[in-house]
């Protein structure tokens, strides 16, 4: 709960924030230039992470990824997969730095703000959290399954997790459930696409810490010649790739026979005879500069334009749902099932004692300077008896 990462996912950002791959910083220093993936990885197995080598990539490739994460932690250099499922390059091509928004998950860690732990071997030390200045696990989600328990946290918008941290830290135990839900109206997917559940379900999903969410793709109409129309998808719900409606429809159309059945079952070629009707064909269009790009081609232009969007909707992936549950470690180190208040108030706890910790430890130094500066005042005030005390002395540098 405190800075929404995995073991793993702290490690690669501590071990990269080590190596000096951090992005320029605020002061206008120019970024790190990017190095190769497998100098990070190596780094991160021999210092912090003693496991294979594929789970830290893995973990690197999907930092990188702006369809996986609403903000990926890590610039990364090179083929770092798609959409599609195409696995990312091995590491010894691809090339990774840390991105500018982990300046908010690593600025303070060298002023006191977070307990340091050893490493597996003791030569090192290592963050127990990282002391991250917004509540990540809400920014970029996280899903998992763990030892008996699985979490699905859907990621949110920026501005809106940080309005909502505000509201509660000004307005304490004040602010009600449906100010809050105001200011966090639902989560916001890295790939877009839109939410139609009902406000209440969000509600109540944030409320209990568990729910599903029904989420359809962005479509639009594009007119051709003749009075000829084409739907265009650009945008998809979590999970669902271009590939993925391809086969579908492949699979609706083309059904094969159910395994034990020697012909094709009545509602195989009901969905089939529906299909076939109303659609001519679909492309993949996708590019470089639309990365979702799915032409759907009518039969004919004569069709009620909704009629076509319904059939498409309800038989493929176009609309799926997308399941809530906000179980994560608490600060107690529990693993818990909290709701979505819980979780900022937890954070803002977690925050106010980093901010204490960083606010002594800046004290701490100007004291340090203090002392220091009082006893050279003290000897330029008293010079000649000091001079004094040296040259009479036998030791004059104790």
């Amino acid at each position: 709960v405190c800075d929404g990462q995995k073991p793993v996912q702290r490690r690669i950002l501590y071990s990269m924030s080590r190596m000096g791959l951090g992005f320029g910083g605020a002061n206008g220093a120019t970024p790190a230039a990017p190095v190769k993936s497998a100098r990070v990885v190596g780094d991160v197995l021999g210092k912090y992470h003693p496991h294979g080598d594929t789970a830290a990539y893995d973990a690197l490739v999907r930092m990188a990824q702006d369809f996986s994460q609403r903000y990926p932690l890590v610039d990364g250099q090179g083929n770092f997969g798609s959409r599609d499922g195409d696995g990312a390059a091995a590491m010894r091509y691809t090339e990774a730095r840390l991105a500018r928004i982990t300046q908010l998950l690593l600025s303070e860690i060298d002023e006191g703000t977070v307990d340091f732990v050893p490493n597996y071997d003791g030569r090192e030390e290592e963050p127990r959290q990282l002391p991250a200045r917004l509540p990540f696990a809400l920014l970029n989600g996280a899903s998992g399954i763990a030892v008996g328990m699985a979490t699905e946290i859907p990621s949110h918008n920026l501005r809106e997790i940080a309005d909502a941290c505000v509201a509660l830290i000004k307005g304490g135990g004040k602010l009600s459930d449906e100010e809050l839900f105001a200011l966090v109206p639902g989560p916001d997917y890295p790939g877009g696409a839109q939410i139609i559940s009902p406000a209440a379900d969000i509600a109540e999903a944030y409320r209990t810490g568990r729910g599903s969410l029904k989420v359809r793709a962005r479509w639009k109409v594009e007119d051709l010649a003749r009075g000829q129309w084409q739907i265009v998808v650009n945008e998809l719900p979590p999970g669902v790739s271009s590939q993925k409606v391809l086969e579908e429809i492949e699979e609706l159309t083309n059904p094969k026979v159910k395994a034990g059945k020697k012909a094709l079952t009545t509602e195989q070629q009901q969905v089939k005879a529906a299909l076939l009707a109303v659609l001519d064909g679909v492309r993949d269009e996708s590019s470089k500069d639309a990365p979702v790009r799915l032409v759907f081609e009518p039969k004919t232009s004569r069709i009620p334009q909704e009629e076509f969007i319904a059939t498409l909707l309800s038989q493929t992936s176009l609309e799926s749902s997308s399941p809530i549950n906000l179980t994560m470690v608490g600060l107690d180190g529990k693993p818990v099932q909290k709701s979505l208040r819980q979780m900022l108030e937890e954070w803002i706890a977690f925050r106010t004692t980093t901010v204490e910790r960083r606010s002594r430890h800046r004290l701490d130094k100007v004291n340090d300077r203090i002392h220091i500066l009082e006893g050279r005042q003290l000897v330029l005030l008293n010079i000649d008896e000091v001079i004094a005390i040296i040259r009479a002395a036998e030791d004059p540098k104790a």
